[in-house]
């Protein structure tokens, strides 16, 4: 991918940017620096400052490599194994959902609405790399949380992230409330909420390398939608919270399926680019 012969970083950079950009990386520049300075261990000034530098063979062949990859489109976060969410670290592996900006406009809502109501408990449905359970019990301390998964991965990984930022959190291997036990102040879930036929024309990044069944929400993206809030009453202390991240799209059937199960206050809150992004009720 890369030309094995002696280059500089400076020239590393500019070829790397422009290869990204051309298959279509939203942060090309970006990208290629994270990988010069994860394979060079250089810190970002560094990057810069030693612009003259020559990487050896080794390193070569492993900058082409990621290189390769990134172009291919394996997400630069898959590669460096780490994402950053709510000003936190959180590890990631392929086949984990790499956390966005758009769930944190869903942990930020839930963390306001849950200081109002000074909960306590609090349950995170398909918890994936466990980064709301981690981010809210960052926000809030002495929250007690469950997350679950129906994958033991995903479980792996969310207990890394936990232990890491020292978060006390209970991980349950079920799918969706089959092994959940007892009852709690709010439920927090981040689900699958794509229809199965838009899968396919996704990015190449998300489509080939993300967990399908972390994106694929059924026919009309709402198969668990549907039935979290079915179910999600029987989990819920009295005046409990139930809250979504749904897609841009799905504001008025989420509404029509919260009235339907008698949900009271629904409400809705659009993302940083104002599309909605994020629908609650009570129950």
């Amino acid at each position: 991918m890369i030309s094995l012969k002696s280059k500089t970083v400076k020239d590393l950079l500019r070829e790397m940017t422009a290869l990204f950009k051309e298959n279509g990386a939203e942060d090309a520049a970006l990208d290629a620096s994270l990988i010069l300075m994860r394979q060079l261990g250089f810190s970002r000034t560094e990057l810069y400052t030693k612009d003259d530098y020559c990487p050896d063979e080794n390193q070569m062949r492993k900058i082409d490599y990621w290189t390769e990859k990134h172009a291919e489109g394996c997400p630069i976060q898959y590669l460096l194994g780490k994402c950053e969410f709510m000003g936190l670290t959180i590890k990631v592996q392929d086949m984990v959902l790499i956390p966005r900006p758009d769930t944190e406009t869903l942990v930020e809502t839930v963390s306001e609405i849950i200081k109002e109501k000074s909960c306590k408990t609090g349950l995170d449905l398909g918890t994936g790399s466990g980064c709301i359970a981690v981010s809210l019990s960052s926000l809030n301390k002495g929250l007690k949380m469950t997350a679950s998964d129906i994958s033991l991965r995903p479980i792996f990984i969310a207990e890394q992230n936990a232990k890491d930022h020292k978060a006390d959190i209970n991980f349950v291997l079920s799918d969706l409330f089959e092994n959940i036990d007892g009852k709690f102040d709010f439920i927090v879930s981040n689900p699958p909420y794509i229809p199965t036929e838009v899968i396919p024309t996704l990015e190449k990044n998300v489509k080939n390398y993300e967990a399908a069944t972390a994106l694929d929400g059924g026919k009309d993206g709402l198969d668990y939608i549907r039935k979290i809030i079915e179910q999600a009453p029987s989990y819920l202390n009295p005046g409990g919270l139930l809250a979504f991240e749904t897609g841009y799209d799905q504001r008025e059937a989420v509404d029509a399926l919260f009235k339907a199960a008698g949900y009271k206050n629904i409400n809705h809150k659009n993302d940083l680019g104002g599309r909605h992004r994020v629908s609650w009720g009570f129950v």
